[in-house]
């Protein structure tokens, strides 16, 4: 019986130093036994605990050991900023699908796909026999008129023509005017020029071919510079506006970035995915891209500067999140923060921390406020991470995979 009661005594004991070395070596242990209700009845039998939140006397390890030594890191400051992120779509900035205005065969096609045009070369032609012919006819007809319009003029200037016989010559030389011109017009319908300056597509006629309006002889691009249709979120309305700059990258080539500006914004939300459309331009000075592609398009959202801390240094007690910040005198000094973002290898927090300001990321055990401190090393301030992305997956997606990479 005496050897349990002397194993139960022994246990109580090291439960009891153990207990003690928590509190006095390890601050971070207060709230939990202040909790427990031990807290109170050590500082009164005399235990070496500092009160929290004291910032007077002199600090240092326990029982005043002499300056702690930590490992400390630099602040950084960075923007709090997102970054909204979607699959869109390119296409030509002018594009045209040139078909026949009227019905016909094909008698030449001048051009071969690939080519650049100039607006108004001539592209092809259909068969115009009839309407040379027509113009000829008309040609004769205006110099018949013309010819008795100047022989009424030389008898009203003797007197001997009649008013009637005036109006008619002049009426009959507008008429052949205007006949020549229709004449003219219907030859030129025969002919198909290009509108616009661009890049010839994929010819598939040949002359020979009958054709309608309705055929399509050509696509016309002009891919100088591509425009990319996009979506964003509902919630970020307002957030981005025209000029504001992009990047894209091919979704075939995701190393490849671009830059661009927002070029378009639609002016309502699809009731249907609660998104809004946007539409984005890139420079293609090298034709290195194409109308239809693919592209992965980031845009930047405005956020403010804060303070940016290693994840090591953020502690927690009952009062919230703080770290141990360096003064000018290298004393330690808690500073309450607000977290606002957490990124891959830092995180953005709302504090009273200035750039280049020391914060303890190891050694944090034996601190308490006032403390006098010898950094063993202080690290460069943490990289800036890239903010966070909102990815929106568009509806026009192309990706054969059915998934979006990257978001």
């Amino acid at each position: 019986m005496s050897y349990w009661i002397k194993l139960i005594a022994i246990c109580l004991g090291l439960a009891l130093v153990s207990v003690t070395a928590w509190a006095v070596f390890l601050p971070a242990s207060h709230p939990v036994l202040e909790r427990m209700g031990l807290l109170g009845p050590m500082r009164a039998a005399g235990l070496p605990i500092a009160e929290d939140g004291a910032s007077g006397g002199r600090g240092g390890p326990p029982f005043g050991g002499g300056e702690v030594q930590v490992i400390a890191q630099e602040v950084a400051r960075a923007d709090a900023g997102s970054r909204v992120v979607s699959i869109g779509t390119a296409t030509a900035q002018r594009s045209v699908a040139l078909s026949p205005e009227v019905a016909g065969t094909l008698k030449s096609v001048a051009v071969r796909s690939g080519d650049w045009v100039e607006a108004g070369d001539l592209v092809a032609e259909l068969t115009d026999e009839a309407q040379q012919l027509a113009v000829a006819r008309a040609q004769l007809a205006l110099q018949d008129a013309q010819a008795r319009a100047d022989r009424v003029a030389r008898l009203r200037d003797s007197g001997s023509a009649t008013q009637v016989q005036i109006d008619d010559a002049e009426l009959a030389l507008n008429r052949a005017t205007l006949d020549l011109r229709d004449a003219e017009f219907e030859l030129r319908r025969r002919q198909i020029t290009a509108p616009i300056s661009g890049w010839i597509g994929l010819i598939a006629l040949e002359p020979g071919n009958q054709v309608t309006t309705s055929t399509e002889l050509v696509r016309l691009d002009d891919r100088t510079t591509l425009l990319v249709d996009f979506q964003i979120p509902e919630r970020l309305v307002g957030l981005i506006s025209v000029g504001d700059r992009l990047q894209a990258s091919p979704l075939s080539r995701p190393d490849e970035l671009l830059s661009g500006q927002v070029s378009a914004i639609d002016a309502r939300v699809d009731q249907g995915n609660r998104s809004l459309r946007l539409q984005g331009e890139i420079a293609n000075d090298d034709d290195r891209l194409r109308p239809g592609m693919a592209f992965r398009v980031s845009v930047e959202l405005p956020g403010e500067t804060l303070p940016l801390v290693d994840p090591l240094a953020i502690q927690w007690d009952r009062n919230g999140a703080f770290v141990w910040a360096l003064d000018e005198d290298e004393k330690a000094q808690r500073k309450r923060i607000e977290i606002v973002q957490r990124r891959d290898t830092s995180v953005l927090v709302r504090a009273d921390l200035s750039e280049g300001q020391a914060v303890i990321v190891e050694g944090v055990q034996n601190l308490r406020p006032g403390a006098d401190v010898a950094p063993r090393e202080i690290r460069p301030a943490p990289q800036t991470d890239p903010p966070e992305e909102t990815a929106m997956q568009a509806s026009s997606n192309p990706d054969p995979s059915g998934s979006s990479p990257d978001i």
